[in-house]
């Protein structure tokens, strides 16, 4: 930190250091204007919302000295005098979640902004192009429309009809804008004449309902004509489906419910509000059955021609029904919505040895098909979904549990129709059709790719195809799994936000893609969900009626947010998290006792580590005695951190101090006086070194426990909690050489036997398909489960070597150390950060060793050159050279740089 530190200070030393020789005035300017994480927000809530930058130069060296905002009602007014806040001049590096602290602004109002900037250069930028956020309905009496419903005759415990809603209105002046507020009690889906309004779905979305229900802003302007219809279909979706693994239906309650606001501003000033209330008229339609799990039932014969549309006559409708929902539940979203992000053709068609007639995707997917069938009236089309197929190659389904994942499609008159369902997805590779004459051709399906659309950040390549299978797989993966919730799974009858899962694969997360507006809106509702005691939810939401509190699952709380704060220099989730993390420490503190050891409880422990295949108890290798009271350690001691950057001292000092009892009663307990630990399994090692839990005088000899464990087994035994950390631990260690054997591994276990077996995203598994074909337990076994998948971390960080420096977080200073091993001859990594783009790629070709690097501009680096520091380097920059070991280091400023030297690679 000192290197750094003269570094920023005599930053002027490095000006003449450039990879670019320009001529003239040096350009930089603020670009890509983000507002709490989205870009031109409307429908927000967060009253002081965060404003971020990125600079864009056309030298090395850059960093911001200053900057200043100004905010007006209007683009013109940008440039006038009647602005609503003007920041000044600032002096200030900051250009990542800069606090609006103007006046308050109001609701549904919308707000243009702009930023300036001055460089290190002494060099004042041009303003930026105006961006805007709007602002949604920020209280609860201002929402004047009313909840409705249709009400159905029971209350069934199977999947019941889609509701369809509608209202007619006139306008007879122009329109300047219109806002549409919408929220649901299930799923909805709103249209205005006849047009489907916003590209969102899963609407509302899936929150902690008894506390919070998100509703959507959408700017329907361009939509509104003289003589209007809007309309609205609504489903069960996790409100009252089928949800979780027991049967249960409803558990939010029994009856769907619609809120809709229509807020127009005409061009003469006035205004006008259309809102859901008694006068709409509802009736049921062709989607005789929806549900998540079990798919949809599509009746041709009941579809209501232009029921969305002006004009319909709906005199046999009923009217609807007001219901009793508190608005004070409605909350604006700050996640990522889910969408329709990518389409697929099958690959393939089949005929298995059964006779069922089959698609290949050709990708393990989520989401839906959307399908051209031909058929007469009556005829009955049943879809059928599956990940992979059996060993004699017929469709294999039992993974599935009790999930039906089938749509069914009945056809109301002869001819060709085009169909894909409303409110489910289905987890899928293969298709399987029932009830069609003639195979539709290739061409003629479709697979509907959707998930959270969170912007792609990171990209990671290498000289193995096997290695970069496994990185499509990761990603796939968690695409799949990344959908409102971090689901487990989105094929079974679960589906759920398994808080373990979450939290081991949230780095890996956080480089693949912009995860920070998803963590942040599910963090808040594991906060909502947490019990009076402390205990955190298994699940969030919790649908499994509060069955909560084990070891590395709760400390979700905990970790994803200092995740999101190191990856994106967010400290307001630390801010907002801290009451729920800290009675979360209260509540291991009580388990745990006098002598500081949390032993006795039930937790899932090391789940699916290598050998344990009863689904029953999976996670036995490790003792869960030891892993609970290593992650009570980890945790407080995240804590003390925590409390330390948010200024709150003395909770620092408390934290710190249960951490050094936890660490005392730990060693007693679990670690020899020879450093060897009572659980002798890699798990337990990987956890106790991580954490630090092991004694100086002891870290040696574990080290080497640990390595010779590996060695001797030759593969990894680690399940959820251990996998994240081994080859990083490894690393830690010295050993790079076991860390690179276990990713080369192509045997079971192993990550790369799944992609030997043409996997196309992780297994929930390290043997979910066994190499004779049979599968592993059918109780538990998805083949689209992402914490395995954490592995890529350690491909981003380690091989190509994009590490983040806690210190200063967000990538404002940060680490490019490759470490070449494996066999690996060129590796390349991207990452796009909050500051701007960084790379990192190198090659290895006839022994010279030809590194490129890239750093953003507002930001700058430590390079770590291995194996170069008795090397004759090559390299367009003069930085000032430090040998260290043998590695050269130096530190640099934005801009990008380019190094050779001839190296010998250690095996």
């Amino acid at each position: 930190m000192n290197q750094l530190n003269k570094f920023l200070t005599g930053i002027s030393v490095f000006l003449s250091i450039a990879f670019f020789s320009f001529s003239g005035k040096c350009e930089t300017n603020p670009v890509k204007l983000i507002c709490e994480y989205h870009e031109n927000p409307i429908g927000i809530d967060v009253v002081q919302p965060r404003l971020s930058w990125q600079l864009q130069s056309t030298e090395n060296d850059v960093l911001q000295t200053a900057y200043q905002i100004r905010v007006a009602g209007s683009e013109k007014a940008l440039n006038g005098k009647k602005l609503i806040w003007d920041s000044g001049k600032i002096e200030s590096d900051q250009s990542v979640n800069v606090v609006y602290n103007g006046p308050a602004i109001k609701s549904m109002e919308r707000v243009w902004w702009q930023v300036r900037v001055w460089d290190n250069k002494n060099e004042l930028s041009k303003w930026s192009e105006p961006a805007y956020w709007e602002m949604g309905i920020l209280e609860p009496a201002q929402w004047t429309a009313s909840w409705i419903t249709l009400r159905d005759p029971e209350k069934s415990k199977t999947s019941l009809p889609v509701h369809y809603l509608r209202n007619e209105f006139k306008l007879g002046k122009t329109v300047e804008s219109a806002r549409l507020y919408v929220s649901a009690q299930g799923l909805y889906e709103m249209f205005i004449n006849g047009k489907k309004v916003g590209d969102q779905l899963f609407t509302p979305g899936w929150t902690s309902y008894e506390n919070r229900i998100q509703y959507q802003t959408y700017d329907v302007t361009d939509l509104l004509k003289a003589d209007n219809a809007i309309a609205a279909k609504l489903g069960d979706g996790w409100f009252r489906g089928f949800i979780g693994f027991s049967g249960q239906r409803n558990y939010y309650g029994d009856e769907l419910a619609l809120i809709a606001q229509l807020q127009i501003t005409y061009k003469d000033g006035g205004s006008e509000t259309i809102n859901s209330d008694g006068s709409w008229k509802v009736n049921n339609g062709p989607i005789v059955e929806s549900d998540i799990y079990n798919g949809e039932l599509y009746d041709a014969n009941l579809e209501i021609p232009g029921w969305n549309k002006p004009g319909f006559s709906d005199g046999n409708w009923s009217s609807a029904t007001s219901v009793d929902v508190s608005k004070d539940l409605l909350v604006a979203p700050q996640g990522s919505p889910v969408k329709a992000v990518e389409e697929l053709k099958p690959i393939a068609q089949m005929t298995t040895p059964k006779g069922e007639m089959v698609y290949d995707m050709g990708q393990n997917m989520v989401g839906w098909l959307r399908i051209k069938l031909k058929g007469e009236k009556g005829d009955t089309v049943r879809i059928k979904f599956a990940e992979v197929l059996d060993k004699e190659g017929n469709i294999y389904t039992a993974n599935l549990r009790s999930a039906k994942a089938t749509d069914t499609y009945i056809f109301g008159e002869s001819g060709e129709i085009t169909y894909e369902p409303s409110f489910t997805f289905h987890g899928f590779r293969f298709v399987q059709l029932i009830g069609v004459k003639a195979a539709p051709a290739l061409e003629d399906l479709t697979g509907v790719v959707i998930y959270s659309d969170m912007p792609s950040t990171g990209s990671f390549e290498c000289s193995d195809p096997l290695i970069n299978q496994l990185q499509h797989n990761i990603r796939w993966g968690q695409k799949g799994n990344f959908l409102d919730v971090p689901t487990d799974c989105p094929q079974r009858d679960e589906r759920l936000g398994w808080t373990g899962d979450a939290q081991a694969f949230s780095m890996t997360a956080g480089f693949n893609f912009n995860v920070a507006p998803f963590y942040t809106k599910w963090e808040k509702d594991v906060a909502l969900d947490q019990q009076e005691n402390g205990r955190v939810p298994h699940v969030v939401p919790d649908v499994l009626n509060g069955n909560g509190g084990a070891t590395g699952w709760a400390d979700v709380v905990a970790i994803i947010p200092w995740t999101v704060y190191k990856i994106y220099g967010d400290q307001r989730i630390l801010e907002e998290s801290y009451p729920a993390i800290t009675k979360w420490i209260g509540y291991m503190n009580g388990r745990a006792g006098d002598d500081h050891l949390w032993t006795g409880d039930s937790h899932f422990g090391d789940w699916l580590a290598f050998a344990t295949t009863r689904s029953d108890y999976p996670g036995a290798t490790t003792e869960k005695d030891l892993i609970a009271t290593a992650y009570f350690y980890y945790t407080t001691s995240l804590t003390a951190k925590i409390a330390g950057i948010l200024g709150k001292n003395s909770d620092q000092q408390y934290y710190e101090q249960l951490a050094a009892n936890i660490k005392k009663a730990f060693v007693a307990e679990f670690v020899t006086p020879n450093g060897r630990l009572v659980s002798h399994t890699q798990t337990a090692y990987v956890l106790a070194l991580s954490f630090g839990l092991i004694p100086d005088d002891r870290i040696e000899k574990a080290a080497e426990y640990l390595a010779k464990d590996v060695e001797k087994f030759g593969h990894l035994t680690t399940g959820f909690l251990g996998t994240p950390l081994l080859c990083h631990t490894l690393s830690s260690i010295g050993r790079d050489d076991l860390a690179f054997m276990l990713l080369n591994r192509k045997q079971y276990p192993s990550w790369l036997y799944p992609v030997t077996q043409g996997a196309t995203t992780i297994w929930e598994r390290w043997d979910g398909q066994k190499p004779d074909g049979s599968f592993q337990d059918v109780g538990m076994n998805s083949f689209n489960h992402y914490a395995y998948g954490a592995i890529g971390e350690w491909l981003y960080s380690r091989v190509a070597g994009i590490k983040i420096d806690e210190a200063h977080p967000g990538y404002k200073h940060f680490i490019l150390a490759p470490h070449p091993g494996g066999g690996l001859t060129y590796v390349k990594a991207t990452f796009e950060s909050v500051y701007g783009q960084i790379v990192s790629d190198w090659k290895i070709e006839n022994g010279e060793m030809v590194y490129n690097v890239e750093i953003p501009a507002n930001t700058t680096a430590s390079v770590v050159l291995p194996n170069a520091g008795g090397a004759a380097l090559q390299t367009n920059t003069k930085a000032e050279q430090q040998r260290v070991g043998d590695d050269l280091e130096m530190l640099l400023g934005s801009g990008k740089y380019s190094f050779s030297y001839p190296i010998e690679i250690k095996k």
